[in-house]
């Protein structure tokens, strides 16, 4: 990892990290989505032969595959998961938004209603790595939040099963379906619906370039919570700060990808040289080494500030996934924090406690979109359509507001349809 330092003006620099440049792909996601489209489960069948070297005669896991699979899981790690649910329920039910209804104006009555999206899909990733974590983490806040039906679609490996894991995850979750298919037929399935799969109306759930590809896509047939790209960590950190426990936070997103992104970002001089001296020592020990190597060296850096507001502000440039802040006071520092995903205060916050256990989402926007988005939550699964009820004196009230700005763009119905409303009439003058 290289020590930059900052000056206040270089960010633009700084700051560039890895993106998945999923347009160069586009083309062939698309000619994918529109075979699906078409021909349905015949397509997902072809897809699964080149692409997962496997043919299925059916795409659904059956109730049978689901009980065999708590047989082949450990007590302890079947424990940690329903532990997992546990807290990840108990955040995300407290993220549920009330319903209200107040008169703004004499007669007139506003409010906003909650209602569950009815279809979800979850896409869970299967190919290189096994994310138990992820099925609980796009699962658990659709239940919250009240849909109907939430399903699962993930890539079956040679011999047409889904890892054991996953199926339990999905089951304690309360996954309603669960699909071996994955890439982006699966995104297709799940959008237009094939045969075997009945659509849905919101996909979420991470997955690799062309399932990012195709969510870019579908956007707008269905809804999708945001792009993902490659992992991303920023710490802030001040000379208070633990060098050990900096090299295993940094390390610990570097494994995920090689192209992930990892910053130290701090104003003391002599943290900044003995984490890189510290990660040095560490990684000739650690089980990835050749993806962390990579990672870090492509977009590993530290960064060197004058002072503890600059390396806040350069942290607000950048807009990280993830952000450690480890500092003397550090809820002071998250007082000027505007732009991040998901926020660990403190030397015991590692990321590692919100992608497992905590029970905060690590669904999380990446790219610097958390300038404009949140991570995954309940409310990702809900409308909240507005509502009104006027009286004919709160219309008597509101027409001198609608009329003169309706006719003034033209809209003469409009006025119209308020006009008619407010011919003399002895019941509505009454009220």
């Amino acid at each position: 990892m290289e020590i930059i330092k900052y000056d206040g003006k270089n960010y633009k620099e700084i700051i560039e990290r890895s993106q998945n440049d999923v347009n160069n792909i586009l083309p062939t996601v698309k000619e994918i989505l529109n075979n699906v489209k078409l021909n349905g489960d015949s397509a997902i069948n072809k897809y699964c032969e080149k692409f997962d070297n496997v043919s299925l005669n059916e795409f659904k896991v059956t109730n049978e595959e689901i009980k065999e699979s708590y047989n082949k899981i450990d007590d302890k790690l079947l424990k940690a998961i329903k532990q997992a649910i546990s807290n990840i329920e108990k955040f995300h039910r407290l993220q549920m938004p009330k319903e209200w209804c107040k008169e703004i104006n004499k007669g007139v009555m506003t409010g906003l209603i909650i209602r569950p999206i009815e279809n979800v899909g979850c896409y869970i990733p299967g190919g290189k790595a096994i994310y138990p974590s992820t099925v609980l983490m796009t699962i658990v806040p659709a239940k919250i939040a009240g849909v109907s039906r939430v399903i699962c679609c993930s890539p079956p490996n040679s011999n047409g099963k889904i890892a054991d894991v996953i199926l339990v995850a999905a089951d304690l979750a309360g996954a309603d379906e669960i699909y071996k298919i994955g890439g982006a037929q699966a995104i297709g399935a799940m959008t237009y619906g094939t045969e075997t799969i009945e659509k849905v109306d919101k996909i979420v759930g991470p997955g690799n370039i062309f399932v990012t590809g195709a969510k870019k896509l579908v956007y707008g047939e269905v809804d999708i919570e945001f792009e993902a790209g490659p992992s991303e960590i920023l710490i802030i950190a001040d000379k208070t700060a633990n060098v050990e426990y900096i090299s295993y936070d940094i390390l610990s997103q570097a494994e995920h990808d090689p192209n992930a992104s990892c910053y130290l970002v701090t104003d003391d001089e002599k943290i900044a040289i003995e984490v890189k001296k510290k990660i040095y020592e560490i990684i000739k020990n650690t089980e990835r080494r050749k993806i962390i190597e990579e990672s870090l060296s492509k977009y590993g850096k530290i960064v060197l500030t004058n002072t503890l507001k600059e390396s806040v502000d350069l942290s607000n440039k950048y807009a990280p996934e993830h952000l450690i802040i480890m500092t003397k006071n550090n809820e002071e520092v998250l007082k000027n924090i505007n732009n991040a995903a998901s926020i660990f205060l403190g030397e015991y916050s590692p990321v590692a406690a919100g992608d497992y256990g905590s029970g905060t989402n690590h669904v999380l926007p990446t790219g610097a979109s958390g300038r404009m988005y949140s991570g995954l939550s309940t409310e990702s699964f809900l409308k909240k359509p507005t509502v009104q009820k006027i009286t004919y004196n709160g219309l008597k009230n509101l027409s001198e507001t609608i009329i003169p700005i309706a006719e003034h763009e033209g809209f003469y119905a409009h006025a119209d349809s308020v006009k008619i409303r407010l011919k003399k009439n002895k019941k509505a003058d009454k009220e």
